[in-house]
Formats: structure tokens, sequence, C-alpha cells
């Protein structure tokens, strides 16, 4: 955002209070709507740091304004006589103490969507508060905070800060208003008391829907703000508070108990298991792990990469376990409170949501100002009527209301022998794995916990653990010589495990497995004996880079790309013998020193099965022409089999392999493309392994690895569009490098729908994100689909689909009713008329209201068409609709306005409402009455023969708008919609027809011959069946437009479709076999460090 700064005047001031006073508050209304308007009116601009109200400007396209009052806090009197140095004497640099004006001790500060920024006097800026500072190393964050903070010193930073609190006009209702005084002031007593009482229930509905929602979101963040921790303070120690007072820069003291946390917070010491499902989607039991000790200048974020989030516990995630560490319990330094945490992210962004760009919005205030146009010129037109007729103009004016989990199962494990080379695949369907350091390994490197008396964590990890036969004890702790407490976990072979020689081993510490790293590995120890071993595990390409070479066989990436071409899911195992006395501290190890020199163990092989839906799902979407892609963490050969088996690469597409090389010496940046072997057709047809190129095949698809995204961002990215076009495969993508992949697909191709669990910032950046999670994820994905599995995905589009067909009918069926009104009401002025207060009734209520509740209610058809509905409201088809109906009634109206005077029995002065009795004759003349009486303001035959034509005529467009296939149901199934419309139907017919007085006399109609009503319902018929074909045969025919299109050389406009013509007309796309270089190094791209280094899964 922008931000100016302006210093409030008093004569300006005083004359805009004047002014609300004369405009009896529409000035201040002006000013509510207009908040740059209120500030440029009462203030002049000024420095900032003379400010005493900032206006604020977004950058983005709306450019919205925001006015906000500066705010003054006084410190002098917290401080007493000790001086700001004095309380930051080892936190020079902490905000606060640059925010403190000397002398005076005053704080300025503005509170923009519940965020506090405070003004940073020698920056000259306002900076955000309410976290720590991330310019803090690890060393500083432990040396600043481990003993807590003063009392003082935390009633400083919550004066500042703020608590660890959560808390939390529309114009339409002024257009009531004035439309209802008029009304009013017009005799519409009936009718505006319709409206008042249909006013109150839609006031009181939408209440009672803000009540609700806001005491879901109470609820939601309530129960952080009671929530009872122990606090630890220098120099009282621990104590118990409510989780509302809490500052960042506090000590939490972890002691076991289960809790929710009230705040993001660093582990310190210790380590916990915590539940993020609520982050993540994934109720996966999560390890996090104390923040090291590092003395260097890096900020911690930057030291630990993307594991720095291994070190923070998320406001909102549940601490299931904690296990202790050092002299003490576990301990946690609060990071951030309040609306700054992960969890208030979540409410802000409820609270004040992200305007959205669609092209919708503006072409629905285009829309609505065509409207207006139209209604101003009604009144001018209804002006110059009443004008010339001698009528004052007061009595002239009228309102027209115008992720989907892995099926993952063991299939077995590669050993690497002695003699340089791999052993048989031995599959554990035929016995456990004998004895060895890898079964060790097997049973002892991953992040598994024991938990309420099962075991839990990664699906994986536990299809491995499982496959030892090993089993896990509950966790252990023992004091050390030192005096800490060492906790470890313990694992012992189970009855069905092969034989060992041991007791079992114990987990002494874990190094977390990272998608940037793309490994992981534990310290161990048997138990009995004193030799200490670690273990490694993650992708074979990265384990093999930490093992010593020799003992990485030359048949190594054939033996994995044997496994992984078959679609396999491969991890290799590694083990090296550690050297550590008892006084080694295992937080103080270094991970990449214990890390290098290792020995490959092995290749451990899981079957990745597609489950039974995948399949027929990725079916439905290829022929509903709707594009899928993949972008997974997995092997780059295992997603392209995982492609070709789900049907997401049909069979006889080429693949082409893109691989993309950082600059070496002068050597600049390359990028080479190559057409994988299609080993899986040729296994089917049990030929040698062959490369499927088809001469006749125009279809590719592009496959390549993050690393390679990441090199293409970098220095190719004129290339990268041309390549999304057509890329269908992206593995090895790190979560950082997804999020990357989905801004430039929703900047410059495609409208998205983001898919299966983490990463979250992907998620969130989709236009459509899905968490398949039984667990509640509404932090990280707007949708949740309690079926595990990708059928949830065209159901979304169908309901998609359908809703917004049904938006556009409803939407088109308000404009023609409003319209089809507007014209009967015109016509009538032209003789000083207008329709009667209960016919007003039966069309906006007993008709209009009812459609609009009901239309809607249709479900979505169940088959996805292979093609989008209109997206546009200003479309061709829909603008063609909404005319072409209007001129119907258009001209059935005038026709029956000037036809009906033309009749024998007309009579233009109307008293007499009643009809003949029996058998009489309708005579001419029956109707007129004594010419002295006034003139009747409604009673007309012009009225009675327009009535029935604008009323009937609303049922119909609301028939004809209700299609159904291929994006609805057929009209019939929506019962309530059907039901209504034949009552409404039934009911109008009965007034029009029915010979009875107190009808006549009620809606203020007269008696007319039963031919002239059935020369009515013909009229209605014609105009039934010309809307009906039109809009069916027409513009709904979706082949039609097709051929229009074609014959006049229309085009997609669409940055995707002019691309894609672009590239078919290039006879050298795509390359093949060949490697090109970066031009100019200077050019390369700028890559965004906030999704490099964003939050992991």
């Amino acid at each position: 955002m922008e931000i100016f700064g302006y210093r409030t005047q008093v004569f300006r001031r005083a004359l805009c209070i004047a002014g609300y006073l004369f405009s009896c508050g529409a000035l201040l209304l002006l000013f509510y709507w207009k908040p740059e308007w209120d500030v440029w009116a009462n203030c002049t601009p000024c420095d900032l740091e003379e400010a005493d109200i900032v206006l604020l400007r977004a950058t983005d396209e709306f450019q919205r304004y925001k006015r906000k009052k500066v705010i003054s806090l006084d410190l002098q009197r917290l401080l007493d006589s000790e001086k700001p140095e004095q309380l930051f004497s080892e936190d020079q640099e902490s905000v606060i103490n640059r925010a403190i004006a000397r002398p005076g001790g005053k704080v300025r500060y503005i509170q923009v969507q519940k965020i506090r920024y405070v003004w940073d006097v020698p920056g000259k800026a306002f900076v955000r508060v309410g976290s720590l500072e991330d310019s803090n190393t690890c060393y500083q964050i432990h040396q600043k905070f481990r003993d807590g903070l003063t009392r003082r010193q935390r009633d400083l930073r919550r004066w500042v800060f703020g608590g660890c609190l959560l808390h939390i006009l529309n114009p339409f209702y002024v257009f009531q208003a004035f439309t209802l005084t008029l009304w009013l002031a017009q005799g519409y007593i009936e009718y505006s008391i319709a409206i008042i009482i249909l006013s109150i229930i839609s006031i009181g509905l939408t209440v009672y829907d803000l009540r609700q929602q806001s005491v879901k979101l109470h609820n939601l963040v309530e129960e952080h703000n009671k929530v009872q921790v122990k606090v630890w303070t220098k120099p009282e120690g621990g104590h118990q508070s409510e989780s509302c007072h809490l500052v960042p820069g506090d000590v939490l003291l972890l002691e076991g108990q289960k809790l929710s946390l009230p705040c993001d917070a660093i582990l310190l010491d210790g380590s916990c298991v915590v539940n993020e499902g609520m982050l993540t989607g994934e109720s996966v039991p999560v390890t996090k792990t104390p923040l090291p000790q590092a003395d260097n200048v890096q900020p911690w974020k930057k030291h630990s990469l993307e594991d720095h989030r291994r070190h923070v516990l998320f406001c909102g995630t549940e601490v299931i376990q904690t296990r202790p560490s050092g002299k003490g319990p576990a301990r946690a330094v609060v990071l951030q409170t309040g609306f700054n945490t992960a969890k208030g992210d979540l409410v802000r962004s409820i609270l004040y949501p992200k305007p959205m760009n669609f092209r919708l919005y503006k072409e629905a205030f285009l829309f609505i100002v065509g409207l207006v146009i139209i209604g101003l010129i009604g009144l001018v037109y209804a002006a110059a009527v009443f004008g010339s007729r001698g009528v004052s103009l007061e009595h002239a004016v009228d309102t027209f209301n115008t992720k989907e989990g892995p099926d993952v199962s063991l299939l077995g494990v590669v050993p690497f022998g002695r003699g340089m080379f791999f052993l048989p695949l031995h599959s554990f369907s035929s016995g456990p794995l004998p004895w060895g350091p890898l079964c060790q390994a097997m049973a002892t490197c991953h992040s598994l916990l024991f938990l309420e008396g099962r075991i839990q964590g990664d699906p994986m990890d536990l299809k491995m653990f499982e496959g030892t036969g090993w089993e896990m004890q509950e966790t252990c702790s023992e004091e050390k010589e030192t005096g800490e407490t060492e906790a470890f976990t313990i694992v012992k072979p189970g009855a069905t495990a092969s034989q060992a020689p041991s007791e079992g081993m114990s987990i002494l510490h874990q190094f977390p497995f990272s998608s940037s790293l793309l490994r992981m590995s534990v310290v161990t120890k048997e138990l009995g004996k004193d030799t200490h071993g670690l273990y490694m595990k993650g992708a074979p390409e990265t384990v093999a880079s930490f093992c010593h070479p020799k003992t990485v066989p030359s048949s190594f990436q054939e033996e994995l790309k044997s496994f992984t071409a078959q679609g396999f899911r491969v991890i290799a195992l590694a083990h090296k013998v550690l050297s550590l006395d008892a006084e080694d501290s295992l937080r103080d190890l270094d991970r990449d020193e214990v890390e290098s020199g290792l020995t490959l163990l092995g290749l451990l092989v899981m079957e990745n099965r597609l489950k039974g839906e995948t399949r027929p799902v990725l079916e439905e979407l290829r022929d509903a022409r709707i594009r899928t892609v993949m972008v997974t963490g997995d092997n780059l050969e295992t997603a392209v089999t995982v492609g070709r088996n789900s049907g997401m690469i049909p069979l006889g597409d080429r693949v082409i392999l893109v691989e993309a090389a950082d600059p070496e010496g002068p050597q600049p940046a390359s990028v080479t493309w190559q057409v994988m072997e299609d080993m899986q057709s040729c296994k089917e047809k049990n030929q040698d392994p062959c490369i499927s190129i088809d001469g006749s095949s125009t279809s590719f698809h592009f496959a390549m690895n993050g690393k390679t995204f990441q090199v293409l961002q970098k220095y190719f990215s004129p290339l990268l569009p041309k390549i999304l076009v057509n890329g269908t495969v992206f593995a090895r993508m790190s979560p950082g490098q997804k999020s990357n992949w989905w801004e430039f697909l929703l900047l410059l191709l495609l409208k998205s729908c983001g898919l299966v669990l983490p990463p979250l910032q992907a998620l969130k950046m989709a236009h459509a994100g899905i968490s398949l999670s039984e667990q509640e994820a509404s932090v990280a994905s707007p949708f949740t689909s309690q079926t595990p599995n990708i059928q949830c995905v065209p159901e979304l589009i169908r309901e998609g689909r359908a809703s917004l067909v049904s938006s556009f009918a409803v939407f088109k069926y308000l404009t023609i009713y409003g319209l089809t009104q507007f014209i009967g009401t015109a016509l009538l002025y032209w003789q000083l008329q207008i329709f009667g207060n209960y016919q007003y009734l039966i069309q906006d209520v007993c008709i209009t209201l009812v459609v609009c509740l009901t239309m809607s209610l249709t479900e979505a058809y169940p088959k996805l068409a292979p093609y989008r509905p209109p997206g546009r409201l200003l479309s061709p088809s829909l603008l063609l609709s909404v005319f072409l109906n209007v001129c119907f009634t258009l001209v059935v109206q005038i026709f029956a306005f000037l036809f009906v005077r033309q009749q024998p029995w007309y009579s233009p002065i109307r008293s007499h409402r009643g009809c003949p009795l029996g058998n009489e004759p309708f005579l001419l003349g029956n109707g007129t009455g004594n010419a002295t009486e006034p003139e009747d303001t409604v009673l007309s035959y012009e009225d009675t023969s327009l009535w029935p034509l604008v009323t009937i005529y609303c049922i119909i467009v609301a028939f004809v708008f209700s299609k159904g296939k291929p994006f609805r149901k057929p009209i019939y199934t929506n019962y309530i919609f059907s039901t209504f419309l034949c009552i409404q139907l039934g009911l109008s017919l009965f007034l029009f027809f029915a010979d009875i007085e107190a009808i006549y006399k009620g809606l203020m109609l007269l008696c007319t011959p039963t031919i002239w009503r059935i020369y009515i319902l013909i009229m209605l018929l014609v105009k039934f069946g010309v809307s009906y074909f039109v809009e069916d045969a027409i513009l709904q025919n979706h082949r039609l437009w097709l051929w229009i299109k074609a014959l006049l050389r229309f085009r997609s406009s669409s940055k995707y479709r002019k691309l894609q013509r672009q590239l078919q007309r290039d006879p050298s796309w795509p390359p093949l076999n060949q490697r090109d270089f970066a031009e100019d190094r200077k050019g390369e791209a700028y890559t965004n460090p906030v999704f490099e280094n964003s939050e992991g899964d």
C-alpha cells in the first residue's frame, strides 16, 4: 500500500460538519463510501512524521483508499523514571526501542486490518509490530529470550503490540428507503407495506446469517484467548497466565499436557509432537525440533531455510506430546500473537477478503449503468408526457425495480552387495528382511510416533516400518551424567521379524525430512552397546551424493530407472557409524558433518497403485476438454509412468524431457530437449525398449523436474509460457517451486483448480483449492472434501458451472422482468395511468420473488459438457437474449395497447367494473359511467390488457431461462420451482378469466369479452413459442455459435489460446534432440525469494 500523511484543519472541519447538517447526513454517507474525499475535504497534506490522519491507497488495479487515524501512546507513566535504554540494553535494534520518541516517551501508531504499525523514529516509516524481528539470528534469539522477559518489559510490549486477542452500511438499503418514501407518497400503501415486511425479513435473515458467521468466527478464535499457559519471567520464574496476556518474547513452558497453541512460538528446548491438520489438511503428527544455537550472522529463517517451520509451533495447532531436553521442560519463545499468527491471518482474510478482479464485476457494473440510462430515459419521457398534459411533475415520477493421499504398498527392497552390484529384489511377501544395516535403517529412519497406544505418522514411513516386523515402544528418557535429560524412542524386533542378535535400538536424534533437502536421517544406538550410527533415507540421487563413491555401484542409475520407469516409488537408504563421546550433546551435532561419507545400503521399492476412481475421473475431465497436469515431489520417470497409466498422457502421445542446467564458468545456462522412452507401451507389446514417436501424432507433453523449472524461470523466462502450454508432468518440485508454478500459470495462462494436500501456498493461490482431508483445513484450502479421492474435482466443476448458469439466468430474468414492467408502465403513462397496487404485488412478490428464490435450486447435470458456459455477463448470447425478449414484449404490448382501442366495446372513460350477468350480451359502451366522474389513474381497458401480458410473461421467461442440459438437470427435477410455476400460471389464468366482482374490484380490472381474453392468451402463446425457439434453438445452440465463429473467423483473445495457435503454426516447435543456450545472462529473470524459501509441506 501507498501511504500519505495529512493534518486536520479546524476551518475545513467546521465547514464539513455544516455540510453534514445541511445535507441531512448525505455528505457524511458520501464520505463514508469515499474516504479519500473525506480526507481531502478535512485535511491538508503534510509529512508522515507530523500527520494525524493517513490515507492508504492499495497498489493493485482497484486502488482502493482507506482513512486511518494516527493514535499516540504516552509511555511516560509506564516507564516512570526508567529510561528506554535501560529496558532495551540487550536489544537496541528492537522495533519498540526505535518507536519511542525521545524526549516525551510517546509512540505513534495506526491500526490497519487488525494489524498495528508503529512509527519508526530513526527510519521515518510505519513498521509492523506484533512479532519478533526477523533480523534476529539463532544465537540472538536464545541469548535474548531464553530466560524470559521482566514484568516491565512485558507490560511495555503489551501496550505497544496490543494483547494476544482475536476479535472480530449497505447502499442497497439506502436505495430501498428512498423508493419506499416515494411509493408511500404515490399512494402505494399496501405495496409499500409488503416491501417493508420483505425488507425487514431480508435484513433479519442477513443479520442472522452475519450473527451465525460471527459466532463461528468467534468460536474459531475465542478458544485461544482463554488458554491457561505457563510463562517464564525473570526473576519470578514460572507462573500461570491467560493466553490473552502473551506478548512476543514471552517464554512458554511446555510440560507434557495437551495444549491448543494460542500463538506462534519458536521452540528453544526439547521437542514437541503437534497436529497441524488445520494448516496442511493432513492429520499426521509432526515432530518439532528446537532452534539450533548456531553462532552466525544470518537471520534465523535464512539459516534454516525451509526447515525453519520445523522449529515453529503454529497458532491453532495442537501439541500432542512434549519431550524435555536439557535441565528442564520444553521451552518456546512467543514469535507472534493475535492477528499476526497463521490463524490470525485466516481470520483477517475472512474479515477483509481480497477484492477479486473478475471481469464479471466490471460487466455487471456496465450492465447496471445501461439500465440506469434506460430508467433516466423513462423519467424524461414521463416528465414530458405529464408536462404536455398540464399535470404537475410531482405525479410523474415512478420507480422501476429493475489432495489425494497415495495408495502405497511395500513391494520389496534391493540390497547392495559387497561386490559393487545390487542383489536381487527381496519381496516382503516371501518373508521378513534378514537382520543387518538395511533392516536397521528401515526400522529406525522414519518420523513415526507411538501415541495413544498406536503408531502414527506418514503412511509411507508406516508401510516401511511394518515391513520389518519390528515394534515401537513409548518414548523413554534417562538422566545423563551431566544432569541433562535425554528422551528417545525404542524399536524392538517383533514376533514376525527375522531373528536378530540385538534387543533393539533407540532413536536418539532426528534430522527431519525437508522437501528442499529431499532427505532425512536419524542418530541411533543399539541397546546394550555404546556404538552409535546414522541412517539416512531420501531421494535416491540425493542419498547417493552423500555416499562414498566406491559404495555406489556403476549400475545405480540403470537399476533406479528400471523401477521408476514402471511407476514404482523408490527410496534409497544409507548408513554410517558415528563416534560419539558420552559428553557430546546431540543437539550440537552439525548435520552437514555427520551426513557425509555414508555407505549405500540399498533401494526400497514401493508400489504406488492408482485408486480405482482415478482413471475414470481423468477420462471424464479429458472428455470434457479439461486439461490435467501433474505437479509432484516424486521421481520424474515414476511421475511420467503414473501419468501414462492414469490416462493423463494418452497412449501414443510423445513425452519430451526438458532438462536445464545452470551456467558453468564461461558457458551460459542451457536447456536440452529429448524424447523419453515409452517403457510402458513397449512392455505391453512385449517388445524391446523403444522410443514412442508416431509421425502421424501431433500430441506431445513436456516433462521436467523442479531444478529445470527453476533454471527456466531464471534464465529462459520467455520460453517458460510456451512450455507450460503443453507441460504435463512436473516432478521433484519443492513447495516453493510449486507455488511459483501456480503463479506463472495464473498470471500467464489458465484458470486453475488446485488439488490434493500440500503445499499450502499453492492451494491458496489456486482459484479453487481442494483439500482431501477429514481434518478441518480452513487455512489450507477454501474447499475440503470428506471423500479422500479426486472424484470431488468434476463434482466441483459441475456445481460451479451450474451455479454460474443459474446466476446468469436469474440476472436475465430480473432484467427482462424490469424492462417488461417498464414498457407496460411507459405505455400507461401515455394516458396518465399506472398499474394498480395489487397488480404490482402479484408481479413482484407472488411471482418474481418466488422465481428468484427457487430457480437456482436445479441441480447440476451429472455429466460434464465438453465446453464451458458463457463466463461473461456481456456475452453476445446473453445480450441477444435480453434484447430479443425485450423486443418481443415491446411489439406484443404495443399491439395490445393499440388493438384494444379498435374494439367495438372499448370506452376511454372508466368507472364500471361489473360484467354482464348470465347470458346478457356484452353491450357496446359497457364500462362507461358518468362522464362527470373523475378519470381513474388505474382503471382502463389498456391496463386490463397489459397486466396479464406482463404478469404471465414473467412466468414464461422463468420457464424459458430454466434450461437443463448440458449444465443443469431438466426443469422438472426442480420440484419446488416447477410446482410454484404451475401454481402461478394457474392462478394468473384464473384471475384473468374468472368473472368475479371481488377480483375485479381488488385488482382494479375491467371486464372484457371472452374473445378478447382469448386474443390475449394467443398473444402469450406466440410470445412463449418465439421466446422458447430463439432461446433454445438459436441462443443456446453451441454448434450454431461455433459455426458462426468459424464463419466470422473469430478467435479467442486469451493469452493461452493465442500462444497455443502461435505454437501450432511454428514448424520448429517442439524442439527435439537439441540443446539451446541462454542468450544474455544480464536478462535473467528475477526469482522471488518468498517462493524459494516459502512454507514447506
